[in-house]
């Protein structure tokens, strides 16, 4: 564990190359997709200055630079050139579509864009428009036009070091200041502008990296989105160790990457590591393995009495088919208790965290010594977490203090005061904490749904028990509205290849009585007024954020 105090992102980034010079801090597939180019540490600090000082070459210092692109080494390298010194920085969600960009833009008051070659339509009609503050275009690619590419942007600042130019360097930090402007929602008509400081997210990397064991000879996959801050805070934490970063080929695979490159440290949302588990669980059911299973997981949890651990022997079939995987933490959104539960079974750690953007992201997690499955774990270190007015069940608001809280919503005063009171950022979070300090999500307060009795519906506890149906690929609960009351509702997603694979006769009709019946056996073992009492059946995926995250509101306006 690395408990160095880093004040700023520049220090975190010149630490590591100064103690893992020759390691590999990427591993980076070639075109061809048959090979693989390793860049060190010591290259990862160099391109840094090289870029950074052709920024300050071409008349960046202080603009506003946006980013967009796929996670990719040049993303990183441009993120940490122009976020240590030069500018302002303002990752953009990849998927977003054209006029949300501009309109990303010209909130941020962005001055630079740096774009894939992919995008490049895209920002130059947003430039014609006139519509933002652009005035100057970057491409990580090189591309037939006059704007600036990476590769010749290296060369220049490469040129400009042996020159002696050190001004990039000389640039004094100052880590308070907003340094970092993302965007909350895909929706940036409604979104927020939350600004973090390199004291922000330094401080976060500060306590996770008290908090979870990484090594210098771990590989992680970049899996999260570079623009999202558990996918850039994440990176940080593991640059700061020495790990080696990898980047994954896309959704299908995820597996086969895992495999590839050997991976044994993953950051994911729980969409993938419940994917996995599902397709884990079918494989030992294919195999007629069911009972052989749960008695080795009854054998390894009875030595594990006697501190003797063996289920990385035990699981080694499966451990295998992940790539050796030793260590996956789950955020962004809860994960089923009982697919954490398997996966610590067959001695693959994982661990759950909470946190949001507003947070630079992390307030609480589990570890090794620290697990608790069902909850998303203790505060983190220096962070202060608690429960706001607490009901007579002890669920209240999850509210936190600590120097990864923002500096605020940009230009937006108003919803900065409604979340930052007497120093406590209140989340919009409901959850309680246990006796030994654990805390535990009962659900968005926005997302609670009241009956006219005053009972508390928390539809994400709902969720997770229809999500743990072989067949539901995602799922959503939510109330229409009825009178003066609501109808407690279920969105279900099922997984056409499962369906057509057990259940090849049954038509779309017969498909939704079956998911029915599932749902009243559901309903059984809950209260009266969690009843689901309507579905939505279908085989098409909701919409989603980067993350993986299903939009809530857009999917639930179409029936309310």
């Amino acid at each position: 564990m690395n408990n160095k105090e880093y004040s700023d992102i520049r220090e975190i980034i010149f630490d590591c190359a100064a103690t893992y010079p020759e390691h590999n801090a990427f591993i980076i597939k070639n075109p061809d997709m048959k090979t693989y180019t390793n860049i060190t540490f010591k290259r990862l600090k160099d391109d840094i200055q090289k870029l950074g000082t052709a920024f300050l070459k071409l008349g960046l210092k202080d603009k506003r630079i946006a980013i967009i692109g796929k996670n990719r080494y040049e993303w990183a390298v441009c993120y940490y050139a122009s976020v240590c010194g030069v500018g302002l920085v303002v990752p953009l969600d990849k998927g977003l579509p054209e006029d949300e960009i501009e309109n990303s833009l010209r909130l941020s008051r962005a001055d630079v864009i740096i774009f894939e070659k992919k995008y490049y339509e895209t920002i130059r009609g947003i430039l014609e428009r006139k519509n933002t503050s652009l005035s100057t275009l970057i491409c990580m690619d090189k591309i037939d036009s006059e704007c600036p590419n990476y590769g010749d942007l290296i060369r220049q600042g490469e040129e400009e070091l042996a020159k002696g130019n050190d001004s990039f360097e000389k640039i004094e930090i100052d880590n308070k200041k907003t340094s970092v402007i993302l965007f909350t929602s895909g929706t940036t008509s409604i979104a927020k502008a939350v600004e973090l400081s390199h004291y922000n997210i330094a401080s976060n990397v500060n306590g996770l990296n008290r908090t979870e064991k990484i090594y210098d000879t771990d590989t992680n996959m970049a899996f999260l989105p570079f623009h999202h801050t558990f996918g850039a805070t994440g990176l940080l934490l593991f640059l700061s160790n020495g790990a080696t970063t990898v980047f994954c080929d896309g959704l299908r695979y995820v597996q086969k990457n895992l495999k590839e490159y050997h991976v044994n440290v993953f950051f994911c949302v729980p969409l993938i590591l419940e994917a996995m588990h599902k397709k884990i669980i079918q494989t030992i059911k294919k195999q007629n393995k069911t009972i052989a299973v749960k008695l080795a997981k009854m054998v390894s949890k009875f030595l594990l009495l006697f501190k003797i651990d063996i289920r990385r022997k035990l699981f080694q079939s499966i451990i295998d088919e992940l790539g050796g995987l030793r260590f996956a933490i789950s955020g962004a959104a809860a994960i089923d208790k009982k697919v954490q539960m398997d996966f610590n079974d067959f001695g693959i750690l994982t661990v759950s965290g909470y946190g949001l953007t507003e947070t630079a992201p992390v307030l609480t997690c589990e570890n090794e010594d620290f697990l608790r499955p069902g909850s998303i774990g203790k505060a983190l270190y220096g962070v202060d977490v608690k429960i706001d007015s607490p009901d007579e069940e002890g669920i209240g608001e999850i509210i936190a203090k600590g120097p990864n809280v923002m500096n605020g919503y940009y230009e937006n005063e108003e919803a900065t005061k409604e979340v930052l009171k007497d120093g406590w950022f209140h989340t919009g979070d409901l959850g309680y904490m246990d006796k030994d300090g654990f805390f535990y999500i009962a659900g968005r307060k926005k997302n609670v749904v009241v009956l006219k009795n005053g009972k508390n519906i928390y539809p994400e506890e709902i969720e997770i028990l229809v999500g743990r149906l072989e067949y539901v690929a995602e799922n959503i609960v939510f109330g229409i509205p009825k009178d003066d009351d609501y109808t407690l509702s279920a969105k279900i997603v099922y997984n056409k290849d499962y369906m057509s694979e057990k259940y090849p006769t049954l038509s779309a009709e017969e498909i939704r009585n079956k998911i029915w019946e599932d749902i009243k056996a559901i309903n059984e073992k809950l209260p009266n007024y969690k009843h689901i009492k309507n579905i939505i059946v279908t085989a098409e995926p909701m919409i989603k954020t980067s993350t993986g995250k299903v939009k809530r509101n857009e999917e639930i306006k179409q029936y309310v």
